[in-house]
């Protein structure tokens, strides 16, 4: 898969949250409504609510996410290993072997 336009990753601490975890749900994402906020014991992040019940403020973790990045630029080549159309990113690995999430808008099909 071909990297269109640069993703650079966001200036915090990736979080990676357990099923069974407690977290402290916040605000939803303006900019990606399938994202909401969360406070975990580790750390704090957005993470696609649909790995969450449906309790709040406080819910329990459904499924395990890990909200680290991948930073490409245009031109760069990843493989994708999940995709996740619901939310709009997809799990790459880079040349590297680095993984991480990068949204649709940067990718194209080769």
């Amino acid at each position: 898969m071909r990297v269109v336009m640069d993703h650079e990753i966001p200036d915090r601490a990736p979080l990676a949250i357990v099923p069974g975890e407690r977290v402290t749900v916040g605000e939803r994402d303006t900019e990606w409504p399938a994202f909401v906020r969360v406070a975990a014991a580790a750390g704090e992040g957005w993470v696609p609510e649909r790995h969450l019940d449906a309790a709040r403020p406080v819910a329990t973790v459904l499924t395990a996410y890990d909200t680290r990045e991948l930073p490409v630029a245009a031109g760069d080549s990843v493989e994708p290993l999940k995709d996740d159309a619901v939310s709009g990113w997809c799990w790459c690995r880079d040349l590297a072997g680095r993984e991480g999430w990068v949204p649709h808008r940067v990718l194209q099909m080769d």
